[in-house]
């Protein structure tokens, strides 16, 4: 059973016992943990794995193996479906995506040549074309908005910066200090000179000393490329969009909004307004596996006009060959810079399909205002200071009269307790919790228990 195909006509009947064993083993292990993460900190989570482990390659197979890795493997994570699992933008997938991730995994179509993956090709062509539909609606423009599957927000904006590179191989970025630190390092693998970098003194891009910063840069329009930011790392903030798009029209600049966050807004009625700007950007990074509840990864890059991405055109006889492309094989290569990818597009569309608009709107929403509950929380606790109130499912709060340190090591002592994962962010010179909430299924009395285990910690 163990060199069973999983693909073929017995694949089903080959994983079948599988998952079950599988299935167990995630049951007892997520058993061993005293809440979203095992006990003991890095030292002894890892002598766990060791010893579960053993000989990684040995001579002879194990035929028990899938059962003790998958249970110390579960055993020792972090479970983001946990309510006090709260650190990262990191969601609890859900369990219709990750049945379809399993039917990607099983079938292993590669993305690379259409006779490697037919029907995954179609799907991800339209299911693309219908997501950058949703950051660029239909204003009777010529060109159809597209997009592009990535492995997350990093790689999304580094295709922002080449795109930009492309058309015009001399362009400066601009972005505010509170861009996601992928930005600054697609600019050094790219070979584009150092940012320049804005304020953001309230967490978020000043429009005015962008203004003047492109005053002062000048040049040829399209020499500029400015990032902002729609749901900020630290505290899930919204640059002012709008006003931040004006500008770069006035002064000829290309405009790249990082909504790998905040783009989740677009899937509810009641918070995509946050988002008004957003289709006024040559590109907008976006991130399913955030606001979007898909096992990782399940990133995009929406681009308004598609003739940005013939800068992707490559060619490889083997792959594409231009007899094969004049006789109507699709040419999948200038879909991204990696060969080998796999159909992360099933699960993306698998729950668009099933929850649709409203149930997944429905999701936004409840995370919200989870999020507008535990703020509620903490303002009127004597023990806690809110920093503000949440833009989108962020939280950040800190003990009333803590040090930096306090907050630091009590951070730590839930950590390796395995009863709480909390964030941190630095605002205002000082160190803050920071509560992410993704899980839609969190209950009130799970916020109030989260405060409760910080408090009884902070007080010892």
């Amino acid at each position: 059973m163990s060199t069973a195909l999983a693909s073929g006509p017995q694949g089903p009947d080959n994983l079948s016992p599988l998952l079950a064993t599988v299935l167990a083993a995630l049951r007892t292990g997520a058993a061993t943990r005293p809440g979203p993460l095992p006990a003991g900190g890095p030292a002894d989570v890892a002598a766990r794995l060791r010893e579960a482990l053993g000989d990684p390659f040995p001579e002879h197979g194990d035929d028990h193996a899938l059962h003790t890795l998958v249970h110390a493997f579960a055993a020792g994570a972090a479970d983001p479906a946990h309510p006090h699992c709260t650190a990262h933008l990191h969601c609890p997938p859900l369990a219709i995506a990750t049945a379809a991730d399993l039917a990607a995994s099983a079938l292993n179509p590669s993305l690379d040549s259409w006779d490697q993956a037919p029907a995954a090709s179609a799907l991800e062509t339209l299911v693309a074309r219908a997501l950058a539909a949703e950051v660029y609606p239909p204003t009777g423009r010529t060109a159809t908005p597209d997009a592009l599957v990535t492995t997350g927000g990093t790689e999304s904006n580094q295709l922002a910066l080449l795109l930009a590179r492309e058309r015009h191989p001399h362009v400066r970025l601009v972005q505010a200090e509170n861009a996601h630190h992928s930005l600054h390092r697609a600019t050094w693998l790219l070979g584009l000179p150092e940012p320049v970098t804005v304020p953001a003194p309230a967490g978020t891009m000043d429009p005015a000393a962008l203004d003047q910063a492109l005053t002062a840069l000048g040049g040829p329009p399209g020499t500029v490329l400015v990032a902002a930011t729609a749901g900020t790392t630290d505290a899930g903030l919204i640059d002012p969009l709008p006003d931040i798009a004006g500008i770069c029209e006035t002064h000829g600049a290309r405009l790249h909004i990082d909504a790998a966050y905040g783009g989740g807004l677009l899937l509810s009625d009641r918070h995509r307004p946050q988002l008004d700007g957003l289709a006024r950007a040559h590109t907008v990074t976006l991130d399913l596996h955030k606001l979007g509840w898909q096992p990782v990864a399940a990133g995009l890059l929406a681009v308004r006009d598609p003739d940005d991405l013939h800068a992707l055109t490559h060619h490889a006889d083997y792959l594409n060959a231009d007899d094969d492309t004049e006789a109507g094989l699709p040419d999948l290569l200038g879909r991204s810079l990696r060969t080998t990818r796999r159909a992360d597009i099933l699960k993306i569309a698998v729950t668009l399909k099933t929850l649709g608009r409203q149930r997944l709107g429905a999701l936004v929403d409840q995370v919200c205002a989870h999020a507008t509950a535990l703020a509620e929380l903490i303002d009127v606790h004597p023990h806690f200071e809110l920093y503000d109130r949440p833009t989108i499912s962020t939280v950040l709060f800190r003990p009333t009269h803590a040090t930096d340190t306090t907050v630091a090591d009590v951070r730590r002592t839930l950590l390796a307790q395995g009863r709480a994962v909390l964030g941190r962010a630095r605002l205002d010179n000082r160190l803050w919790f920071k509560a992410t909430l993704l899980n839609p299924h969190t209950q009130p009395d799970d916020l109030t228990a989260l405060l409760e285990l910080v408090e009884g910690h902070t007080a010892r």
